[in-house]
């Protein structure tokens, strides 16, 4: 995700209209990055923040406009020592892009985006550990880095005032490396010093290379029917990926980032590669000036394959596998404007999630993995009203309904010498059904227009979500990860430059395996329960300068949010407790 700093807005497309984006389910969220400034040649931004636990992040970018040529870079450097002890986490982004508008119908444009990392991993907690001291670390040998370069092109050409072509090719060049003391036993397990050597035991080194090529292509079209506008979009996807995967090396004894191997042969070593062709094509069709209707269509071809060999025990197994798909996918939305300011929305769209090589030989994972799991398949409804009245009050209030077949989760077995485990599988069919409500209300132009001692206004996002197994051994069984209601409350003062926010989240309890238990000798399953974290922040701006400050989880609550049996746990990961920051910036 990139720094917000450089973040120009949040697009969301849900329902029929998400498919030309893929085939997944809920929609997108897309993150559109900041262009040059069209006024002048140089705009300079900088931002400093600190804060507890040794947090510093220093962020400056840089755009305009020279002639034809619009450019817009930024460089982000972010260092903390962590909440708990061995979190250390260095990072540095970028960005650099330039658009060339080389007359009234064509424009193009180069990017290229860089991160590189290094994170030490604290481990994760058993019940009885995180009960104890949640600050605690029981690993301190724990270490990943994941540097990615991306470079893209860009084309925009527009053969006429209704008709334009959109060109984006993009290269992904990454690679995720691990070396930990491998989890087996879980949490509790000691990282332990061998009595021969007086020395920890080795360390185990996992390495992974991406190689991913995309190119987009998107006609844009509208016309008029009936003597209203239309709008035609349709275009091709075209993503080819390799990955290289090995791991189970041999590492060092050592505590440090070293990814040295003692042995050069793997446990395991794995290339896949992965294929995927999808032409979508949609229409919106104005009926009427208040109602319109959009029918979408996607169809994915899928084609990975798999080759290498996996150790088991002291027998060698080879691998050389591919596998073919085809999906076709269609969805529909419809749209009433009951007011120039409000509308009633509704959508139904298919979703398709192929199981990936990634979920049958998971990273650092501490589960029993079903080698025969199958492919997730639904579908999407939502119905709702959203809008504004006059400029004090914004809603957006909606009911869903979600199927979700052969959905992949965990659940907890017991083996034949009456050991617990967890075992990822297609646990069974499921459907989520709920609302959604979000509402803004402006107090003082509702009710003291006029008024001089500043704005006040509330907010409050809310949702209920009955998230159920349909079939199979877990019916009636709630889905993992899925509390039934989430409630955000927040309230904002602004009196000219200054401006401040309090926000009170409640999230209701959730179990993480399938199961429902509520405790387990295995760390990655059991209860979730209910929390509530209280926020502040603030903002003062004088003239090209601006001052921020905030206070995290005020009230200090220990809480957590998720039980893995994978990197970076196994375990209870928890959230952090109180944490302050402040910031200064300024723009030239």
């Amino acid at each position: 995700m990139p720094p917000l700093e450089a973040v120009e807005r949040i697009e969301v497309t849900r329902g029929a209209s998400s498919l030309q984006f893929g085939p997944q389910f809920g929609g997108v969220i897309n993150y559109i990055t900041k262009q040059g400034v069209k006024d002048k040649p140089l705009e300079i931004n900088v931002q400093e923040t600190g804060g507890s636990f040794g947090l510093f992040n220093a962020f400056t970018s840089a755009g305009g406009t020279i002639g034809k040529f619009n450019y817009y870079g930024f460089i982000q450097y972010k260092n903390i020592q962590g909440w708990r002890p061995n979190s250390e986490v260095q990072q540095v982004s970028g960005l650099a892009g330039v658009n060339y508008q080389a007359n009234a119908k064509l424009k193009v444009g180069l990017e290229y985006s860089i991160l590189r990392n290094r994170i030490q991993m604290p481990g994760g907690f058993d019940d009885m550990q995180f009960n104890f001291d949640s600050r605690a670390s029981y690993r301190a040998r724990n270490w990943l880095r994941s540097p990615w370069n991306i470079f893209a092109a860009t084309g925009e050409y527009k053969f006429t005032g209704h008709t334009a072509l959109y060109l984006k090719s993009s290269v992904l060049l990454s690679a995720r490396d691990l070396v930990w003391k491998n989890e087996d036993g879980g949490p509790g397990e000691l990282d332990s010093i061998s009595p021969i050597t007086n020395n920890y035991v080795n360390r185990e080194v996992q390495r992974e290379r991406f190689t991913n090529w995309t190119t987009e292509v998107r006609l844009l079209h509208t016309y008029q029917l009936f003597k209203q506008e239309n709008i035609l979009a349709a275009g091709i996807r075209v993503f080819t990926g390799k990955m290289k995967r090995q791991g189970g090396g041999e590492g060092t004894t050592g505590s440090d980032f070293d990814l040295t191997l003692l042995d050069p042969r793997y446990e395991y070593d794995l290339d896949f590669t992965t294929l995927n062709i999808a032409p979508f094509v949609e229409n919106t069709f104005k009926l009427s000036e208040r109602f319109n209707i959009t029918p979408g269509l996607r169809y994915e071809y899928i084609n990975s394959t798999a080759k290498g060999y996996v150790t088991d025990g002291n027998d060698v197994l080879t691998s050389d596998r591919s596998k073919s798909r085809y999906i076709a996918l269609f969805g529909i939305g419809l749209q009433y404007k009951t007011t120039n300011s409000t509308n009633i929305y509704g959508n139904i769209s298919q979703a398709y999630r192929p199981v990936t090589y990634d979920q049958l030989t998971p990273f650092a994972s501490t589960a029993v993995i079903d080698p025969n799991m199958k492919d997730a398949d639904g579908y999407n409804t939502d119905l709702g009203w959203r809008g504004s009245v006059k400029s004090y009050f914004n809603f957006d209030v909606s009911g869903f309904y979600l199927r979700y077949n052969n959905r992949i989760g965990i659940i907890q077995k017991t083996d034949t010498q009456g050991n617990e485990y967890t075992l990822r599988t297609n646990v069974a069919n499921s459907v989520h059904r709920g609302l959604e409500t979000y509402l803004e209300l402006n107090v003082t132009r509702a009710f003291f227009p006029g008024t001089t001692f500043g704005k006040i206004s509330f907010f409050n996002s809310f949702s209920f979500v009955d998230a159920r197994y349909t079939t199979g051994e877990f019916k009636d069984k709630y889905v993992e990860y899925a509390p039934r209601t989430i409630n955000r409350l927040g309230i904002t003062y602004a009196y000219k430059p200054f401006s401040t926010t309090f926000l009170i989240s409640n999230t209701a309890k959730s179990y993480a395996d399938a199961t429902n238990a509520l405790t387990s000798t295995d760390p990655a399953v059991g209860l979730i329960p209910a929390y509530q974290v209280l926020d502040w922040s603030g903002k003062l701006t004088l003239y090209r300068y601006s001052f921020k400050f905030g206070v995290n989880n005020l009230a200090d609550k220990r809480y957590f949010t998720i039980r893995t049996n994978e990197y970076p746990g196994p375990g209870i990961i928890p959230a952090i407790g109180r944490s302050f920051y402040f910031g200064i910036g300024a723009k030239f």
